[in-house]
């Protein structure tokens, strides 16, 4: 399917989804968030559900996309989606985007596909610390420019010395590919005000929160607790987003515009999304933000999304099973530890 030069879908696969009745899905059972499609963009249709498919239906026919192989789910202008529709992507963790022809704009996501809280109160625990959260953010730096050692510098020099790079990478860009560039230019809410390379820049930017949304939220961390941005609730989408700005983003959108000056955003969103399985950018993601908040669990290969397992707080930092009864100085198993927590 496609309307006026533009991805529509960009998977098919009707077998084995057609009057499949399946049981809903398990986070086990769940593709890994680094093993998704990065996004599927859909527009002018009507999006429900079958089984544990997504249907996207119009003149020319309906097409089954299997819910939990999404990373994002760009909805473009003429979308219709059902609650059937956003019950199993939430099921399956899915981010889903409602986006418009000149930009992109996140709204809503699905939920984790992890049940352990460790990343979480890894995060937590380093943003509530000072010294912890610059330490961080100078992790976050040198990811991005691994040719510096940002040990020492504080936070107004690493803000100074990034912006530096990016405006760096913006003028080797415009060499090498021959496109001026006069600035970053962006008017939010009017996305045509800027040129085409600056179109390119923004559509790609945008296309970028969205994906890293996705993974934040599949990971089960905060998007508001972020260690370099601060005060918005996407703030930790912020961070992981511009770590790949000046290695893919930009030079993609000054290839964009180098090309052509027409079709700007829709022609940079598939290029992206090429780019992006191309270099296995999903898992690079996930594999990133676990060695920033667990470095050590990380480095030794002991995180597990997997673990389903409940405890207890209690004195000494330490934690206790839960699903027992401690009162007076005897421990029963309590009637609600056999609850399958599966809401």
């Amino acid at each position: 399917m496609s309307h006026d030069g533009e991805t529509v879908l960009v998977v098919r696969g009707k077998q084995g989804f057609v009057g499949d009745r399946r049981t809903a899905l398990t986070p086990r059972q769940l593709t890994r968030t680094g093993e998704r499609l990065s996004f599927v963009y859909l527009e002018r249709c009507t999006v429900h559900r079958d089984a544990n498919a997504i249907t996207a239906e119009d003149a020319d026919g309906t097409t089954h996309i299997p819910s939990a192989t999404i990373g994002t789910l760009l909805l473009g202008p003429g979308t219709r989606i059902t609650h059937q529709a956003m019950s199993v992507l939430g099921e399956t963790g899915a981010a889903v985007c409602w986006v418009g022809e000149q930009g992109v704009r996140y709204y809503a996501g699905g939920r984790a596909l992890t049940r352990s809280s460790a990343l979480a109160e890894a995060q937590a625990v380093q943003w509530a610390n000072v010294r912890s959260r610059l330490a961080v953010a100078r992790a976050m730096y040198r990811l991005r420019f691994p040719d510096e050692d940002p040990a020492g510098l504080t936070r107004q020099e690493l803000l100074g010395r990034e912006g530096s790079r990016v405006k760096d990478c913006y003028r080797a860009q415009s060499a090498r590919t021959g496109v001026p560039w006069r600035g970053r230019r962006y008017t939010p809410g009017d996305f045509t005000s800027g040129d085409p390379v600056n179109q390119a820049v923004t559509a790609a930017a945008q296309c970028m929160y969205g994906i890293a949304h996705a993974v934040v939220a599949s990971l089960g961390c905060s998007p508001a607790l972020g260690f370099v941005h601060s005060g918005h609730e996407l703030s930790f989408v912020l961070d992981i987003a511009d770590l790949y700005k000046t290695e893919i983003g930009i030079p993609l959108a000054f290839d964009i515009a180098a090309e052509s000056e027409e079709d700007v955003g829709p022609r940079t969103r598939r290029a992206l999304r090429d780019r992006i399985n191309e270099t296995s950018l999903l898992d690079r993601c996930v594999n990133d933000i676990k060695r920033l908040l667990l470095p050590e669990a990380a480095s030794a290969g002991t995180t597990n999304d997997d673990l389903d397992v409940v405890t207890l707080h209690s004195d000494g930092g330490h934690t206790v099973a839960a699903g027992r009864n401690y009162g007076g100085g005897t421990v029963d198993h309590d009637v609600y530890g056999d609850v399958e927590l599966s809401w």
